[in-house]
């Protein structure tokens, strides 16, 4: 299924561009009428088909209007999963006709065992600062095993650490570390780590409620950020003291 070798199974995805230098900005409806053409195929076993469409949201009119007619008659044998990262702005003739299954964000535990089935080996230590930087995904969790970045994001943290003086050596050698000849997905994921760390702050600053911790000195320097503001109510009604005095005769006080 990785390789994307399963004889049963069919990837809808967006294909090469004309000139085959990229992707294509969306998926077309010739990709659409290829996976139906699949459908037609007899499998080897006779067992059941399955598709993949990855995602709903590249698709234009023309293609969504063709997979509303396939679900409206969908093939025998055949199981369709449709990923959507919007699916507010589906069709609502699509996403009646679909069973939502929403998929949250794998915890530590899930993490390492998905990770562990596909090869990958996570440290019982590791387990919750790289579910963590992940945000739960295999995908990236492999990303950042491969190109150690729990050990990127903890220099990351020991620099921060040293603001406002920030420690210029300390500095200049994480720079070393991504601006080397054939180190462009480790500077990829620097930046990917130092927004994400800035994400972490400021929800940390906007909430007050601590995160798990994903480097040592995380927490400290977490809470070193301001509290979060209280607004003030407003709208509210205020009682007006008002002192009576000596009645007044004849406009004389």
């Amino acid at each position: 299924m990785l390789q994307l070798a399963e004889p049963r199974n069919f990837l809808l995805r967006r294909a090469a561009n004309d000139k085959e230098t990229a992707l294509a900005q969306v998926i077309s409806v010739d990709e659409l009428r290829r996976m139906k053409s699949f459908f037609t195929l007899s499998a080897a076993d006779g067992g059941r088909r399955t598709a993949i469409i990855d995602s709903l949201d590249e698709m234009n009119t023309a293609s969504a209007n063709a997979l509303l007619k396939l679900l409206e008659e969908p093939p025998a044998n055949v199981t369709l999963f449709l990923t959507a990262h919007q699916p507010a702005r589906l069709l609502p003739t699509i996403r009646s006709r679909c069973r939502e299954l929403r998929l949250t964000p794998l915890g530590p535990q899930d993490l390492a065992d998905a990770l562990t089935q596909a090869g990958g080996e996570v440290a019982p230590e590791d387990r919750t600062a790289l579910a963590e930087l992940s945000a739960g995904s295999v995908g990236e969790a492999f990303r950042l095993t491969n190109l150690d970045g729990l050990k990127l994001y903890a220099a990351l943290i020991r620099l921060f650490s040293t603001l406002p003086r920030l420690d210029r050596p300390q500095a200049l050698a994480l720079a070393d570390l991504a601006a080397g000849k054939g180190q462009a997905e480790t500077f990829d994921l620097l930046v990917t780590l130092i927004d994400l760390f800035l994400a972490r702050l400021a929800r940390h600053g906007a909430t007050g409620q601590p995160v798990p911790e994903a480097a040592k000195g995380e927490a400290a320097l977490l809470a070193r950020s301001p509290p979060p503001r209280r607004r003030p109510r407003l709208g509210r009604p205020c009682a007006v003291p008002v002192v009576a005095g000596p009645a007044r005769q004849g406009g004389q006080p």
